[in-house]
């Protein structure tokens, strides 16, 4: 082994950091530090604690350091979406809100009023969400203009994460593509775009490819940490790390199963026309200037509102056996809709969606755990069929990469709902697609497909017979 490299991935929910090698043509993985994430409440807006983010990741590094450990290499992914201004001595302008903040509610509808949907998916072949950058900085912009006039550096999170441990601020591709600013054959801020919603072009960094090596630590932060390394940009969208680690060189459907279901395939040119935005698929960049071909479903998010909501008494596989046991209910909720976005009671809006379209209404745990696979198989069989259409070819096969390969329950309902074989794992798809990309730039690894062979001999593949 010449070199390790680590993965610090950040989702919604936690975070953790995760140290990769090569021994004996397998990729060994050893988790570092694991730690909590979630939104708090700050003055109006729901937020990420961004701080505490920061401190999460120097407090792994100390720990690599304890206890011998010297990667060569580290790289941060995040969700996307989000962000935070800088201001002219690059001090924070903003904490960085979250996409479940209701601010952007109307937003989209004002843009499509100065940019036509039309246009905007063709430029940029984004999928339509309320979420999306564009409508937060919408917002801003509408509320809050003073504001944007002082910003002169517009960073995502895991780019201000990156400034936090270089000094050196960038705009990586992959998250970039996820504001819906970025032009999707140029792979540039999309200037027109950004000139037709008043927005200061100037604060957009240059776009910076993954495996781009950006410096060294700052010099502060090794004395801090007791350890020197490179930084080395993944793709920083976790969903664009994950779909790195399917195992599989040829075509393929994949479902990024975690907080969020990513489901779609490979490709090398962005899809915008018309049918692929009345299905509402996005278009995400992707590493060696792939795209990610796919659709942003609900995921498992619902479900683990449902444990919440339950006092967290349930374990995650105690639901699925709840689930397994109630096989006489079938009723099923349309997961995208936004009133599953971030409602105050998941179980009684699940309840309530039942009621409102006559069906019979979940009461028992096992029965809302049900219903809420039930609903999210449904939405995949739909994203098959929608996917073989645009792609005018049938796929054989599913990947299921993330957290949610380890839903055996689920992933054979998938299975037999689509009458396609499933392959599950890896688990921890993004961690992994995070080191190898690291690996690459460091010349450990030729390329993709010598990284994928890696990865599908180094990690144990689970099938799923949905067709003989």
């Amino acid at each position: 082994m010449k070199n390790a490299s680590l993965a610090v991935d950040i989702g919604a929910s936690s975070g953790r950091l995760t140290m990769g090698s090569i021994v004996d043509g397998e990729l060994v993985l050893e988790e570092i530090h694991r730690f909590e994430n979630g939104l708090i409440k700050k003055k109006e807006h729901l937020c990420w604690d961004i701080d505490h983010l920061f401190n999460e990741v120097k407090v792994g590094l100390k720990k690599c350091a304890e206890n011998g450990l010297a990667p060569t290499s580290i790289g941060i992914d995040t969700w996307a979406v989000d962000f935070v201004l800088l201001d002219e001595n690059d001090q924070l302008l903003t904490d960085a809100v979250a996409y479940r903040d209701p601010r952007t509610d109307g937003m989209m509808e004002e843009v499509e009023q100065i940019i036509p949907k039309e246009m905007l998916y063709a430029q940029t072949g984004i999928q339509f969400q309320k979420f999306n950058t564009i409508y937060q900085l919408h917002y801003l912009k509408k509320h809050k203009p003073d504001l944007l006039e002082k910003a002169t550096s517009f960073l995502m999170i895991p780019d201000y994460l990156h400034y936090l441990l270089t000094g050196v601020k960038t705009n990586e591709y992959t998250n970039a593509t996820s504001t819906q600013l970025v032009h999707a054959k140029s792979k540039k801020w999309d200037r027109q775009l950004i000139e037709q919603l008043d927005l200061n072009y100037d604060m957009f960094l240059p776009i910076q490819m993954p495996k781009t090596k950006i410096g060294k630590l700052k010099k502060s932060l090794v004395e801090e940490v007791g350890l020197d390394m490179e930084v080395i940009l993944p793709a920083t969208h976790d969903t664009g790390s994950a779909v790195i680690a399917t195992p599989e060189k040829g075509e393929t459907i994949y479902i990024s199963s975690g907080t969020w279901s990513l489901m779609g395939v490979e490709s090398f040119h962005p899809v915008t026309n018309n049918i692929a935005m009345n299905y509402n698929f996005t278009n995400e960049g992707g590493i060696d200037g792939r795209f990610r071909f796919l659709k942003n479903i609900m995921g498992l998010w619902m479900i683990q509102e449902v444990k919440r909501m339950y006092d967290d008494i349930y374990s995650f596989s105690e639901f699925v056996k709840m689930a397994e046991e109630t096989e006489a209910f079938d009723s099923i909720v349309n997961v995208d809709d936004a009133r599953f976005l971030k409602p105050d009671n998941m179980v009684e809006e699940i309840r309530g969606y039942c009621r409102e379209t006559n069906q019979v209404i979940p009461q028992s745990p096992g029965e809302v755990a049900k219903c809420v696979f039930d609903s999210l198989v449904e939405i995949y069989k739909q994203t098959v069929e929608q996917l073989e259409e645009v792609c005018g070819k049938t796929f054989n096969k599913i990947n299921v990469i993330g957290g949610g390969t380890q839903n055996a329950m689920l992933n054979q309902l998938i299975a037999s709902g689509t009458k396609k074989n499933v392959h599950a794992g890896p688990v921890e798809a993004t961690s992994i697609g995070n080191i190898v990309a690291q690996f690459i730039a460091l010349g450990e690894l030729k390329d993709i497909d010598e990284a994928r062979t890696i990865i599908k001999d180094s990690f144990d593949i689970t099938l799923y017979k949905g067709s003989e």
